[in-house]
């Protein structure tokens, strides 16, 4: 008897995940000891295989971490659920303030050819630039650590949702837009019972890239300037040399992103439509 394809490509998952962690288990095992009239060959020879921890390590981390999330003892001691929060709170408002910029701003582009060619030419001086590289211009100015990675993630927030919202827009039916003309529909019921539903799935296409890149670039922005969030817990952890807990907060960081894609997914379904 066959298996369904989503029982085959669970299997399939937990194999692979066996292998994987079979083949670091077997590449973090310490050598035998060596036998050499040489004390330093000896000692080099018997150090480990690999300066990875164990799978086994990244349990203990993990569950080190896990039984007290929410533990605070200073500046460089707090609980992961603390930093991931943070972290969280930073992409959450500067997601939303990008969304404010770039929704109405992607309409009036899409809806209007002038509005198109009047703003393009910088939207693609723009667009190109890293948005850490904007974080010196911010710290300048703005003079303020957790202030300036919010700025940073509204600016790389912002090109998608501007372009696939002007995109979705723009590519909305002629003919739909000429029966909301002909029943002589106002521009704001035209906007939200029109162009809206119609454009949803792009736009929502272009939120759910923005939060991707938004979760990318927060680690490495807290990385820079320090603090708190998740990107400081792996800088943090790793000058105390603590491989374990960085490999931990790796798995933190990818489990978010995953579960911050899988929410946009889930509504990027629910805003659908067959034609």
């Amino acid at each position: 008897m066959r298996l369904p394809v989503p029982v085959r490509a669970a299997l399939g998952s937990l194999l692979l995940l066996a292998v994987f962690l079979s083949v670091w288990q077997l590449a973090t095992l310490p050598a035998p000891p060596v036998r050499s009239d040489d004390p330093e060959y000896a000692a080099m020879l018997g150090a480990r295989r690999s300066g990875l921890p164990t799978p086994a390590q990244i349990a203990e981390a993990a569950w080190a971490q896990l039984k007290s999330p929410f533990h605070d003892g200073g500046m460089n001691d707090k609980g992961i659920a603390i930093q991931l929060g943070w972290s969280l709170g930073r992409v959450l408002l500067g997601f939303a303030l990008a969304a404010l910029v770039a929704l109405p701003l992607g309409f009036l582009v899409g809806m209007s050819p002038v509005a198109h060619r009047a703003l393009n030419p910088y939207v693609q001086l723009l667009k190109p630039i890293s948005p850490l590289a904007w974080m010196p211009l911010a710290l300048y100015t703005i003079k303020d650590s957790s202030v300036s990675s919010v700025f940073v993630i509204s600016i790389c927030s912002l090109w998608p949702m501007l372009l696939n919202t002007a995109h979705g827009v723009g590519s909305v039916k002629r003919e739909w837009l000429d029966v909301a003309r002909t029943l002589e529909v106002s521009a704001a019921r035209k906007a939200f019972h029109v162009v809206l539903p119609a454009a949803a799935p792009t736009i929502l296409t272009g939120m759910r890239i923005s939060t991707g890149i938004a979760w990318l670039v927060i680690v490495a922005a807290e990385m820079l300037v320090g603090g708190t969030g998740i990107g400081y817990f792996v800088w943090n952890e790793w000058n105390n040399l603590s491989l374990a807990n960085v490999i931990f907060a790796l798995l933190v960081i990818g489990t978010m992103g995953m579960l911050l894609d899988l929410g946009f997914a889930r509504l990027g379904k629910l805003v659908a439509y067959q034609e």
